[in-house]
């Protein structure tokens, strides 16, 4: 094999679509969170930069990438991640020089771009582990259900409350639809941002985010909406994003009023088994924070596995996602956002989002 052409002061880059089939080859799933629409999505949405970071073999051929993006805010600062609005989003790489070509390459870019941070949400990543000027933070688990035994075999995995729910709803009449029309996003927004902000206390996606995800990915199948329904109303949605052989839970929301139907775990069965139909081995549940023990109980429930979600921070660890739930800061930023006017929370989270990545 050639070796892997070692890290220079200047990153080595190469345009979004230059590596385009080096991501769907090795990506799994984490191709879509470092594929070049992801990062154009980001780029035509909220202004960041993206800094696609390569490393190539003596013959020039790409041995390894690391998706960046230059986010500059007065509310926070600059900063680099890897990747905003990702739970993972993995250093691909053919071995351990390429690895550790783009490590060097993203702290040299962090170091010239005068940068408060640098942020990389690649899971376990030994080579990073290893250094001593790389901060690591293991405040989430992701949560992983395995779909290639098919629905039966999940089923019989579920905790009995988990299945006496799914019941439930389905005697409640509650039913479960594919979306098919762009104003189908603009219904489920309505619950999510209802769900941010008086559940979550935390700024809502825009609207104008989950139509640009649906005009990119939709088409394709790699973004599914599901909406719960009762009585001709939207009363739950969840938005799956799908990518190798893993469907993964991204966005989810609910009206408060309709708990009481179960529509969530009808809308989580249907995903199970729509991505054991579709030929996915993995649903994954999405990033739990460790000290969220209600939310890990509840993904349990569900028969999922979890597994350490590393981030690693150069020259410290600093920004929201290193920010403990339990912490005071976090509860007072949440507490003053849940007493938020509906309106006005959607205003301010169009404003705002952007800063948050």
């Amino acid at each position: 094999m050639l070796a892997t052409t070692a890290a220079t002061a200047a990153p080595t880059t190469t345009p979004l679509a230059g590596w385009q089939a080096y991501v769907q080859d090795r990506g799994g799933d984490g191709a879509l969170a470092c594929a070049p629409a992801w990062l154009e999505l980001l780029q035509r949405l909220y202004g960041y930069r993206a800094v696609p970071l390569t490393a190539t073999n003596a013959a020039g051929e790409i041995t390894g990438v690391l998706p960046l993006c230059l986010l500059s805010s007065p509310v926070i600062g600059r900063r680099l991640v890897a990747v905003p609005f990702a739970d993972r989003a993995p250093l691909l790489a053919d071995d351990e020089v390429a690895t550790q070509s783009l490590i060097e390459q993203a702290i040299a870019l962090a170091r010239r771009e005068r940068v408060r941070y640098l942020e990389l949400r690649t899971g376990e990543t030994p080579l990073l582990a290893g250094r001593d000027d790389v901060v690591a933070s293991d405040l989430y688990v992701r949560w992983l259900i395995p779909l290639a035994g098919g629905p039966d075999a999940v089923w019989k995995a579920l905790h009995k409350p988990v299945q006496r729910q799914i019941k439930k709803a389905q005697k409640t009449s509650v039913t479960v639809r594919l979306a098919e029309r762009r104003e189908d996003v603009l219904a489920y927004h309505r619950l999510h941002l209802l769900t941010r902000t008086r559940k979550h206390g935390m700024p809502a996606q825009p609207a104008r985010f989950f139509l640009a995800l649906w005009d990119t990915y939709a088409a394709s199948g790699a973004m599914r909406l599901l909406l719960a329904e009762h009585e001709g109303a939207v009363v739950a949605g969840m938005v799956l994003l799908g990518a190798g052989d893993t469907l993964r839970y991204a966005y989810g929301a609910s009206d408060p009023a309709a708990l009481a139907l179960a529509p969530n775990n009808l809308l989580m069965w249907d995903a199970i088994q729509r991505g054991c139909a579709l030929g996915y081995r993995t649903l994954d549940l999405g990033r739990t924070a460790r000290d969220n023990e209600g939310l890990m109980q509840f993904k349990r429930g569900w028969g999922a596995a979890a597994e350490p979600l590393t981030y690693y921070y150069f020259p410290q660890r600093e920004g929201l996602a290193s920010t403990a739930e339990h912490s005071w800061k976090y509860r007072l930023a949440t507490g003053c956002w849940q007493r938020l006017p509906l309106p006005v929370a959607d205003v301010l989270s169009d404003r705002l989002y952007k800063h948050l990545g």
